[in-house]
């Protein structure tokens, strides 16, 4: 059974916003997936958005702790944003968010 206090911990997101150079975002897409895919202890969930028609993009990582986020910083997850980041029009945008409240749809 969860502790009372489990349901008050909150997740953190990580959210980056950019726009990609034009014909970029299939190959960041495949990039932000194959680092996503380093990530372990603390990992919650990832999203990719992409704007209909367009190459701009938001990224949101959810965390258990900011601490996580840090220790998920591989070398192989510095060489994956290395390569993605020519990709940019301009370097992302970047914030961290405390996920304040989290509400599931029905399946």
């Amino acid at each position: 059974m969860m502790e009372f206090l489990d349901f008050l911990k909150h997740k953190f997101a990580y959210v980056a916003i950019g726009e990609f150079k034009p014909g970029k975002f299939e190959e960041a897409e495949r990039l932000f997936e194959k680092a996503v895919s380093t990530y372990g202890q603390g990992f919650k969930g990832a999203y990719l958005l992409q704007e209909p028609g367009t190459d701009k993009a938001i990224a949101i990582i959810l965390w258990e702790k900011l601490e996580d986020m840090e220790a998920n910083k591989s070398e192989t997850y510095q060489t994956i944003l290395h390569q993605m980041s020519h990709l940019f029009t301009k370097a992302p945008t970047t914030s961290f968010y405390e996920v304040c409240s989290e509400i599931k749809g029905s399946d």
